[in-house]
Parts: C-alpha cells; sequence; structure tokens
C-alpha cells in the first residue's frame, strides 16, 4: 500500500507482516524471478533484482529461497509460466489505485481483483484510467534518529537522487530516485553503512487527495482486501492520511 503518507502506510503493512509471512515469501519469490528473468542473474547490474533480494532478506527469507527464485527466472529451474499485469480502479473519495499482480492464470486473477474492488465499495476501470496520475521512482525511507543528515544528503546526491523529502513530525527522510539510478544510489547507501527502513522502486503519484473518517477506514480496508489477494504484488494510491488518523483507525482493528 503506497500513498502520499508513505510511513504510516509502512507501518500499517508491518504490523501484519508475521502473520502472513508464507504470502510475503511467495509474494517476493515471484518479484525474485521476474526481475531475474528481465534483467539477469547479476544484482550489481539488475538493480529490481537488487531491490527484490533486498527487501526479501528485509522480512528474513531463508538464502536458499532467494536463490531458487533467481535461478528459476533465468533458467536455472523449470517453473510455471509467471506474467505481470496490472489493474487500475477508483476506492473511497475517488482516491486512484494501481494493482500490480503476478499470475499464472489471468482469467482467475482479473476476477479476484474485480470481486475485491466491487466488495470494498470500489470500481475496477479501465487499462490506463489512473496510471497516468503515478510515475515509478526509486526511493529510500530513513529514520533520523539512524542517520546522520548530512552524510546522507550528500552521499544521495552524489549518487543521482533526484529529490530529499524531510518530514520532520514523522522522523523521516525520504530520498527519491530516478529507477535507473536505484543500483547506484543503493549501492552507495550500503557501502556507507547507511540502512534504510525501506528500499525499493515503486510507483508515486502527483497528487494526492485527503481521506478522513469513514471513507478512510473503508479505503483502508479495500486496499487490504486487495493486498490479501494470492496474486496481488503491490497496491499503489493516492491517498493522504493523516498519522492521526491512521493511528484511530488502526485502534479500530
Amino acid at each position: 500500500m503506497s500513498g502520499h503518507n508513505k510511513w504510516s502506510s509502512i507501518k500499517h503493512k508491518k504490523a501484519a507482516v508475521d502473520a502472513k509471512r508464507g504470502q510475503v515469501f511467495t509474494r517476493y519469490i515471484r518479484e525474485i524471478t521476474i526481475a531475474a528473468r528481465l534483467g539477469g542473474d547479476d544484482p550489481a547490474t539488475n538493480p529490481r533484482l537488487r531491490a527484490a533480494i533486498t527487501a526479501a532478506k528485509g522480512v528474513n527469507m531463508p538464502k536458499d529461497n532467494i536463490e531458487r527464485a533467481t535461478a528459476r527466472g533465468t533458467g536455472g529451474e523449470d517453473g510455471t509460466h509467471i506474467e505481470e499485469v496490472r489493474y487500475e480502479g477508483y476506492g473511497q473519495a475517488g482516491v486512484a489505485i494501481l494493482v500490480d499482480c503476478m499470475t499464472d492464470n489471468r482469467n482467475r486473477t482479473v476476477a479476484d481483483v474485480r470481486s475485491a474492488f466491487n466488495k470494498g465499495g470500489g470500481h475496477m476501470g479501465e487499462s490506463g484510467c489512473v496510471s497516468w496520475m503515478f510515475h515509478q521512482k526509486g526511493q529510500c525511507i530513513f529514520a533520523h534518529d539512524t542517520v546522520d543528515q548530512e552524510q546522507l544528503m550528500e552521499i544521495a546526491l552524489e549518487a543521482g537522487a533526484d529529490d530529499i523529502q524531510d518530514d520532520n513530525e514523522a522522523g523521516y527522510t525520504t530520498v527519491i530516485c530516478a529507477p535507473a539510478d536505484f543500483g547506484t544510489l543503493h549501492q552507495a547507501l550500503d557501502d556507507a553503512v547507511l540502512e534504510a527502513e525501506l528500499c525499493e522502486i515503486t510507483w508515486l503519484p502527483e497528487n494526492c487527495i485527503a481521506v478522513e473518517g469513514e471513507a478512510a477506514e473503508k479505503l483502508l480496508a479495500l486496499i487490504e482486501r486487495l493486498e490479501d489477494l494470492d496474486d496481488v504484488q503491490h497496491v499503489y494510491a493516492n491517498y493522504d492520511i493523516s498519522d492521526a488518523e491512521m493511528e484511530r483507525i488502526s485502534g479500530l482493528n
């Protein structure tokens, strides 16, 4: 789930990771497999693979699982053919939603995604209806109390970062770059032993919609319903929900 209030989204997601670890592993295995198939098995020259492996290690995926997924992507192991597919739609308050999936059965996946939209009070749209509102970017998020801000800024800008955004209220700094520069940026941060809370290639919205109250509750429930689908890898949305509102909603669950 990726919206404007990014760190709230991260906390919301992390709360459910342990309970869904098997599902999380499956998603990262698919991502590693696809990344290796498209860009080769060397993380040093394949930013998408590097990001996927880093994320997989972040949820304590065993090394053997990572190596098998990489081998499957480059033909070292036979496996079911998996393809990427994207669906688009709208949630409460007109929030735009992108749903990235990996599937071996498009008919099953589109039916599941449409059902989730309908049951969650949203509606699925045509291809391209909301994707124009998003731009693909690399991003790394750091807690203020874990890094030296001046050092982070200097290294990030030298490594090709496009933007550095400080959220003093939440206590986090986000470094943003073009997808092509993600590998270089990630390597530079690693070399400097600057550990991010989250590093990924993602889709960021141009503009966000403020959502609160019942609409926010229903929107988060819709996004969680979509994320719970087996074939769904990522859900991106252009909402803006305040920290206070996110905490209130989390307390209801």
